[in-house]
C-alpha cells in the first residue's frame, strides 16, 4: 500500500464515512471509574466535548508532522533563536529552567500541500481526556474493521503522560544539582525520587470547560503515589524559600493557566517560586517564549534568517513546506495587508484558544483598524479540512485541525478536534474531540 494510496483512503473515509465509532456505553464506564456520578458531572455542561467518530490521517502525514516537530526543536536549541525570541519575552521567561516545559500542542490544518503548521501552544488541553476517548472506540464498518487495531493512544498516552511528569521531575533536580550539589533536590535525583505533592493550578478551575481533566489527572497522579491538588493560583502561598497548598509544601505545579508570563497580581506566589526554583512549575514562562508565541513563526518561517543562524537546508526546507509564512503586522503595511487580507489569518502575538483572532474575509475595517493597533501577527490562509459525519439523520460536514501532543521533541498523542465556523469550539453539535486512526501506508 501506498503513501499516496494511504492518503487518499484516509480523505475518502473522511468524506464517507458517517457511521458512529465511540461507544458511549464503553466512555461512561470509563468516566465512572473516576467516582460515581462522574459521568453525568462531565457531560452535562459539555454535550459536545466528544465527536461521535474518528478521524482518519495518514501515516505520510502523521510521519510528515512529526518530522516538523523535529525541525522546530532543532531550531529551538540554537542560541541565536533563543536570543532572537526572548528579545521581546517578558522578564518572566528569561529565566532559565532546565526542564522543557510538558504539553506543547503542535496544531495542523491538512491544506493541499499536506499538513501546516497553524500553531504551537503550551499547555495544550484535552490529552487525557483524549486518551480516554480512545479508548471507548468501536469498528463502526468493514472499512473502519479493516484498519483496526490502530494506535488510538489509551493506556500507552497515559503512561507516556506519567513518565513525562517525572522526567521534568528529574530534569529540574538535575538542573538543581548542577546550581548546588548538596541541596535537598540533588539528593531526590540521586535517590530516584519523585515529587512529594503536585499543584493543577488554574484560575477558578471547578468552572473551567476542561475541569474534568483535573480531576483525571489527579487521579493519575494518587495512583502512581504522588499526591495531588486542585486548586487557584490564590490558594498557594510562597513563603520560607517554598511553596504552600495550606500546610502542605507544593514540588511541582502542574500550570493551566494562561497568564503565560505569571504577571498577575493572583500569581504572584507562582511568580515568586518560578524565579526563586522554589518549585517546578511546568509549562513555565520561558517555554512560552520558546514555543507559543505566535511572533516565533516569523523566524521560523523566514529563510534568510534561518540560513543566518546556521540551520541546515533540510531542516530549512522542512519548515518552509510546513509553516504558512507568516509576517508581522505593523502600521506602515496596513495598506498591502488590507488589500490581501483575504489570504490572511490575523492572531494576537500572545494569544491562544482562537480569541481574538480573525480570518481576513470575515475581518471589518474597524476589527482591522484594532488589529494594527495592536500586537499582530498575519498568516498565510490554510483552510481547514474536512470530516463529514451524520448528525441526526443529515450528513454534515465538519472542519478539522489536528493537534499533536509533544514533549522534549517526541509526538506522544496525535488527535483531532471538529467544529463548525470560524474558530476551533466545543459548541457543534457532532463535533468535539475525535481520535485519529492512522491509516497505514503499506
Amino acid at each position: 500500500m501506498s503513501s499516496h494510496y494511504s492518503i487518499d483512503l484516509a480523505d475518502r473515509l473522511n468524506a464517507g464515512c458517517q457511521c458512529v465509532s465511540l461507544d458511549r456505553a464503553g466512555l461512561g464506564a470509563e468516566l465512572e471509574r473516576v467516582s460515581p456520578g462522574f459521568h453525568d458531572e462531565v457531560m452535562a455542561g459539555r454535550p459536545h466535548l466528544f465527536s461521535d467518530s474518528m478521524v482518519f490521517v495518514s501515516a505520510e502525514h502523521v510521519q510528515r508532522m512529526a518530522r516538523l516537530v523535529a525541525a522546530v526543536e532543532r531550531v529551538v536549541a540554537l542560541p541565536a533563536y533563543r536570543e532572537h525570541v526572548l528579545a521581546w519575552a517578558p522578564e518572566a521567561a528569561r529565566h532559565r529552567c532546565a526542564a522543557p516545559g510538558v504539553f506543547l500542542g503542535y496544531d495542523f490544518h491538512l491544506g493541499e500541500s499536506g499538513p501546516q503548521l497553524i500553531e504551537i501552544n503550551t499547555n495544550a488541553g484535552g490529552g487525557l481526556l483524549n486518551a480516554l476517548l480512545a479508548r471507548a472506540q468501536k469498528a463502526c464498518c468493514e472499512d473502519v474493521e479493516a484498519l483496526l487495531p490502530g494506535d488510538l493512544g489509551g493506556d500507552t498516552a497515559e503512561h507516556l503522560f506519567l513518565e513525562m511528569f517525572r522526567a521534568e521531575w528529574r530534569a529540574f533536580c538535575r538542573g538543581e544539582l548542577a546550581r548546588d550539589p548538596g541541596s535537598s533536590r540533588a539528593s531526590s535525583l540521586l535517590r530516584g525520587d519523585v515529587p512529594t505533592r503536585i499543584a493543577i493550578v488554574d484560575e477558578a478551575p471547578q468552572t473551567q470547560y476542561l475541569y474534568p481533566e483535573f480531576v483525571l489527572f489527579r487521579r493519575l497522579f494518587e495512583h502512581a503515589g504522588i499526591s495531588a491538588v486542585i486548586c487557584d493560583p490564590q490558594e498557594l502561598a510562597f513563603r520560607d524559600g517554598a511553596l504552600w497548598h495550606g500546610g502542605s509544601r507544593i514540588d511541582l505545579v502542574y500550570n493551566r493557566l494562561t497568564d503565560f508570563a505569571l504577571d498577575a497580581p493572583a500569581n504572584a506566589a507562582l511568580r515568586a517560586a518560578w524565579l526563586s526554583d522554589a518549585a517546578l512549575i511546568t509549562p513555565h514562562p520561558q517555554a512560552h517564549a520558546l514555543y507559543a508565541d505566535k511572533r516565533n513563526l516569523v523566524a521560523l518561517s523566514n529563510d534568510t534568517l534561518l540560513a543566518s543562524w546556521g540551520v541546515d537546508a533540510e531542516t530549512r526546507t522542512t519548515l518552509a513546506n510546513k509553516i504558512p509564512r507568516t509576517e508581522l503586522v505593523l502600521p506602515e503595511n496596513a495598506d498591502d495587508l488590507w488589500a490581501r487580507r483575504k489570504q490572511l489569518f490575523f492572531k494576537p502575538a500572545a494569544g491562544y484558544g482562537s480569541k481574538a483572532a480573525y480570518r481576513g474575509d470575515k475581518i471589518t475595517k474597524r476589527v482591522f483598524d484594532e488589529v494594527l493597533a495592536g500586537n499582530y501577527i498575519a498568516q498565510a490562509l490554510v483552510p481547514p479540512s474536512s470530516r463529514t459525519l451524520k448528525v441526526g439523520e443529515a450528513p454534515v460536514e465538519l472542519k478539522l485541525d489536528l493537534r499533536n501532543y509533544v514533549y522534549a521533541g517526541h509526538v506522544q498523542l496525535v488527535t483531532a478536534r471538529l467544529w463548525q465556523g470560524q474558530t476551533t469550539n466545543f459548541r457543534t453539535p457532532g463535533g468535539g474531540f475525535a481520535p485519529v486512526l492512522t491509516v497505514p501506508s503499506a
